[in-house]
């Protein structure tokens, strides 16, 4: 069995950073600061600052309370609702799915670092099994690279969104800036990127060709015969004083 394990340490460091890649993203897709509106009208937003993420819109007030809360009011946004522009629903879905493929990369490069230090699976293709987990390492940063930077477009182009009144959420900010969301995300998915990229690099050292210097057990194995070898084909003289007392 050829041993690989020096050949894998990058690809290590490549499952550390998918890792907290991954965990990042999972920690974005969560967060409700992807924009962050300053309004002027505070009669219910005390603050002044509302927090738009994908899945709630947030603000601080002391009339409204959502139930759980001690003084911020939260709507959920929907999918199928009218108002939901195309960049939150486009979050909504593939910022799921860049944590299922994210997820399954890690899995695989689990499984990939395992067959080399472990020498396990001989029959399994070490360059294919990295290289499939490079891909989906890369295909869940492009996953969630697409919400993020369509979110930011939307942010830097002051778009708005029409809430319904049930959100008391004015309908255009006085502006907004990109909120810590998008950045925590946009960490998550170079550091997946950067680890995809790694994965993808794997290559097995080439064999060393046999016949050009012999091996150790080679080796032995001739110093053994010579040594074995009989002292009756060692070629001598005969002795004519000894044949002449056998005849006698």
């Amino acid at each position: 069995m050829v041993y690989l394990a020096h050949t894998a340490h990058a690809q290590l460091g490549a499952l550390w950073l998918s890792c907290v890649g991954w965990t990042l993203t999972a920690v974005a897709l969560g967060l409700i600061q992807w924009r962050v509106w300053q309004v002027s009208d505070r009669e219910f937003i005390s603050s002044g600052l509302a927090w738009v993420g994908i899945w709630r819109t947030c603000f601080n007030s002391h009339t409204l309370v959502s139930p759980g809360f001690k003084v911020m009011h939260c709507k959920y946004i929907s999918l199928t609702e009218a108002f939901t522009p195309p960049e939150i629903q486009a979050g909504q879905v593939l910022m799921v799915l860049s944590l299922l493929a994210g997820l399954c990369g890690n899995a695989g490069g689990v499984y990939a670092l395992r067959n080399v230090y472990f020498g396990m699976g001989k029959d399994t293709p070490l360059r294919l099994s990295f290289f499939a987990t490079g891909a989906l390492c890369l295909l869940a940063a492009v996953m969630s690279l697409i919400p993020l930077v369509w979110n930011l477009t939307s942010v830097v182009t002051n778009q708005t969104i029409k809430f319904p009144p049930e959100f008391k959420m004015p309908q255009a900010p006085h502006s907004q800036h990109v909120g810590c969301g998008i950045g925590v995300g946009m960490m998550g998915t170079i550091l997946m990127i950067v680890s995809g990229i790694i994965f993808c690099m794997y290559k097995i050292p080439a064999r060393p060709q046999r016949g050009i210097q012999p091996s150790l057990t080679e080796q032995v194995h001739v110093d053994r015969s010579s040594r074995a070898q009989p002292v009756s084909d060692s070629q001598g003289e005969n002795n004519p004083a000894f044949e002449s007392h056998e005849h006698l």
